[in-house]
């Protein structure tokens, strides 16, 4: 498969990471939009939020519990963002569900 967010899960791209689980990886996006951004995706390839089933939930579950650890170790105890885009009028730019924790400073409303 040509998707780089496997690619980086499977360490042929290096990333700076910030946590990882059976589940779960984490990295520092290489494009910051705030002084706190970090890309959580589930290991298992799933393209979008919009290809979510019963059977590969349990990722998304644990990328939902991984996030409030993850901001608590980047230090985004006065809140943060998570987004996730899906598909082209989304902005998705890499077919890997992913969302982005934004944090790190007061973000603006029009960011959302």
């Amino acid at each position: 498969m040509d998707c780089l967010f496997c690619k980086i899960i499977g360490g042929e791209i290096p990333s700076a990471k910030v946590y990882e689980d059976e589940l779960v990886y984490a990295f520092r996006d290489i494009n910051p939009q705030a002084p706190v951004h970090v890309l959580v995706v589930p290991k298992q390839h799933i393209a979008s939020a919009d290809e979510v089933t019963v059977d590969n939930s349990a990722a998304v579950a644990a990328i939902f519990t991984a996030i409030p650890k993850i901001a608590a170790a980047e230090g985004l105890g006065n809140g943060y963002r998570v987004i996730t885009n899906i598909g082209e009028d989304g902005c998705q730019s890499v077919k890997h569900m992913h969302f982005h924790i934004l944090g790190g400073k007061k973000l603006p409303e029009s960011m959302a």
